[in-house]
């Protein structure tokens, strides 16, 4: 099922009704979802290679211990950060000060990713010291989505709650 934007975010905890939360596509909802938001952005950092292997590590260590505690919704919010940390640092590694599309976005678009009709601004020469911190982030996210238990219960999570 598609991510709902629609809800009440300011005052809903996704611990106490899980069956509210959709997977979504990507990154959807990743600085929404509470109580997970207030627990894992607070370590989400990619400045410099140094910081993103820092950064990764400790959400990384956040997503195996949503997993030990059978707590999927958080599971997924921390791989939801750790694919943040890449495409962040990626739009940052290609457009210097990380503006990517031209123009404010639009009122009835805000939360969601997307050009939504913008065009795109041209992409300035490579950031290595972001590309590196892409880098790690992004192995982190291909074992996080890959991890068998993520996998099992995203399975079971579907299951119980609908796709």
């Amino acid at each position: 099922m598609p991510f709902n934007y629609d809800l009440d975010f300011h005052s809903l905890d996704f611990r106490q009704h899980p069956e509210l939360y959709r997977v979504g596509k990507g990154e959807q909802g990743v600085l929404l979802v509470q109580p997970y938001k207030g627990e894992i952005l607070p370590h989400w950092r990619f400045r410099t290679a140094e910081v993103a292997r820092e950064s990764s590590e400790t959400i990384y260590g956040l997503f195996e211990g949503y997993l030990k505690a059978h707590d999927f919704i958080g599971a997924d919010m921390a791989r939801k950060f750790l694919q943040m940390g890449f495409t962040r640092a990626r739009r940052y590694a290609n457009h210097r000060g990380g503006k990517k599309y031209d123009g404010p976005v639009p009122d009835d678009k805000k939360g969601q990713s997307g050009a939504h009709g913008r065009e795109e601004l041209p992409r300035s020469p490579e950031d290595p010291v972001k590309a590196e911190a892409a880098a790690i982030f992004k192995r982190k996210w291909d074992r996080a989505k890959q991890h068998p238990e993520y996998l099992r219960q995203r399975a079971e999570f579907e299951a119980q709650y609908g796709k």
